[in-house]
């Protein structure tokens, strides 16, 4: 299959359980409308109070959403990758973008432009149910990490981000990842922790086996452990 057309990443789009869980017609019309756009490394996709464009979906590379403060901190919410779709927000109440997004390396979208998207719902609007789902998984995740901020020390906190990360955001069906490409330096922002903090708490968990260190990333070796590190 073609993959520098939409339609060529279908099967690594069926990867992720929303868009396997949507009926066939309406994959076929979601990517009968996307194209194909592509990122250089740190080159923005969108920032806070744009007006929205549609929906994308990624099938290679990362993306990193957050925000700036206005003395120029950077918070970290996620760092995602294939096949996570995201701005589907702005499709329920035509507001500006909430976030800022970047390219972390080479990245390959697609985009699902917000018109004939709004279009293709208006006509058929049983498929809003669909992208309701995206979002509420997604809310489910927010509150889930609101209650971890709140509740867990930092070890089982950087415990948890590793294991959702490995799992694709609860996102993947029947399947989890052994490489995180992910520096200590944004783990440190997505949690807000200290960069010598992730970095120490790291090691634990690379002494009792569950993970290893790796140059450009962290590599799984025991995910059960990592779970029981998380409680």
């Amino acid at each position: 299959m073609n993959t520098h057309t939409p339609a060529g990443y279908r099967a690594l789009l069926r990867t992720g359980s929303w868009f396997h869980a949507l009926e066939p017609a309406l994959q076929d019309q979601l990517l009968a409308l996307a194209h194909v756009r592509r990122l250089r490394s740190g080159q923005r996709l969108f920032a806070r109070g744009d007006a929205p464009d549609g929906m994308y979906a990624i099938v290679d590379g990362a993306v990193r959403v957050g925000g700036l403060s206005e003395t120029g901190k950077e918070a970290v919410l996620a760092l995602v990758e294939p096949p996570h779709w995201f701005g589907e927000i702005s499709l329920f109440d035509g507001q500006p973008r909430t976030h800022d997004a970047w390219a972390e390396g080479d990245v390959t979208l697609l985009h699902v432009p917000q018109q004939p998207l709004l279009a293709l719902l208006d006509a058929q609007p049983v498929h809003w149910r669909a992208l309701a789902l995206l979002m509420t998984h997604k809310l489910r995740l927010t509150f889930m990490v609101m209650e971890e901020t709140a509740l867990l020390p930092a070890s089982a906190r950087l415990a948890r981000r590793l294991v959702t990360m490995a799992e694709g955001y609860g996102d993947w069906k029947d399947r989890n990842r052994r490489m995180l490409h992910v520096p200590q330096e944004q783990l440190s922002l997505m949690l807000s922790l200290s960069r010598q903090t992730v970095n120490q708490i790291l090691k634990q968990f690379e002494a009792q086996h569950a993970i290893a260190l790796v140059r450009g990333g962290i590599e799984i070796l025991d995910i059960a452990r990592l779970r029981l590190l998380a409680q």
